[in-house]
């Protein structure tokens, strides 16, 4: 059974901490070790202060076998696109992602550019 989380924000720095706490939940009941969550958040910290105009930003986590996949946007298409493309001193999005996730795209949609992602989820109780 696939479990899936969406976490709707309003794009203001204050409310990014629900998310952290959304996803500091789920790693605890997922049994997460500390270094996935510290991906996760990351990840998160990375993508959710972007340079938008009004409006919310969305989060989805879904639980799939072994992995964590999910999806967060919508962005402005050609900020996020210059973003990946401009690796500059190589400590930009482009790497947190290429560091983070076992894989990710840009989805183009009509409300905007989405960051489809997976990542492995490494429990404590892993070998």
């Amino acid at each position: 059974m696939t479990e899936e989380i969406v976490l709707t924000l309003p794009r203001q720095r204050r409310y990014y901490d629900v998310a952290h706490l959304v996803v500091g939940g789920l790693a605890a009941r997922l049994d997460l070790t500390v270094d996935t969550l510290s991906d996760l958040q990351t990840a998160l910290d990375g993508l959710l202060p972007r340079e938008q105009p009004e409006g919310d930003v969305t989060v989805v986590l879904r639980l799939d076998e072994d992995a964590l996949a999910g999806r967060i946007g919508p962005f402005d298409s050609v900020l996020l696109q210059r973003e990946l493309a401009n690796d500059g001193d190589g400590y930009g999005t482009k790497l947190v992602l290429d560091t983070v996730f076992e894989s990710y795209r840009v989805a183009q949609e009509d409300d905007g550019a989405w960051v489809d992602f997976t990542m492995a989820m490494e429990t404590k109780g892993a070998p």
